[in-house]
Order: C-alpha cells, then sequence, then structure tokens
C-alpha cells in the first residue's frame, strides 16, 4: 500500500480533484486526508497554535502509520475559510510549505491550487 498525505480544506467541492492529482502525481494508492476551512491560511498565519500543531500532529501519524511519501497544502477559488484572492492564497501555500518543511524533511511537500473550474494545478 501506498500513501500521501493532504491538508486540505473541508469543502467537498475540492476533494476528489485533489485526490485523484496526488494519486496520480505520487501514484499513490490512498490519500490520507486533513481537513480545516482554510488551511493554508491557518498554517501561513500560526495564529492558533493549537490548531498548527493538530494538523502537524495528524500528518505525523500519517508519516509514521502509512509511511507516507508526500504531503499537499491546498488553497482553492471561492474558499469560505479563507476568502483572500488567488494570488494571496498562493503565498499562504508557500508559507505553509516553510513551515511544514521545517517539521518534515523526508517527505515531498508540495502546494496545490484547485482553480473556478475545480482543476487541480501545482504551485511553484
Amino acid at each position: 500500500m501506498s500513501f500521501a498525505t493532504v491538508v486540505n480544506c473541508m469543502d467537498g467541492r475540492v476533494q476528489l480533484p485533489v485526490i485523484h492529482h496526488l494519486q496520480k502525481r505520487f501514484d499513490a494508492e490512498y490519500i490520507d486526508s486533513i481537513t480545516e476551512p482554510g488551511p493554508n491560511l491557518i498554517l501561513s498565519e500560526q495564529k492558533n497554535p493549537d490548531m498548527v500543531n493538530a494538523i502537524i500532529k495528524r500528518i505525523n501519524i500519517s508519516i509514521e502509520k502509512h509511511n507516507s511519501s508526500a504531503i499537499a497544502v491546498v488553497g482553492h477559488y471561492d474558499c469560505a475559510g479563507n476568502p483572500a484572492p488567488k494570488e494571496e492564497q498562493i503565498q499562504h501555500i508557500k508559507d505553509s510549505i516553510k513551515l511544514l518543511k521545517i517539521h518534515f524533511k523526508k517527505p515531498e511537500i508540495i502546494g496545490l491550487w484547485v482553480d473556478e473550474n475545480w482543476e487541480v494545478n501545482e504551485v511553484l
């Protein structure tokens, strides 16, 4: 069994497109999902340490118990939890990746943006 991990918005519209993208991108059979409203904002701003630590703890479980080979942080169009414009959300994703790289050295960490057509795009 192969796993990847996603820190995704709870919005149901983005779940399947992101899961399918990650399954193909990392040749992963399963995707462990950690969901919060606007997780890229939560990780980027780090205003609520309890929430940040809870996300990190859940990622750690995915890595330790499922040997997850990758982590993705997601932002998306029309997000209720992070209503910032695309450019700002992409910066939140990049800041989130920087934070996660402090905590996790082994898995590849990427950012994803889900656009208004619910298509998944990697953040560079």
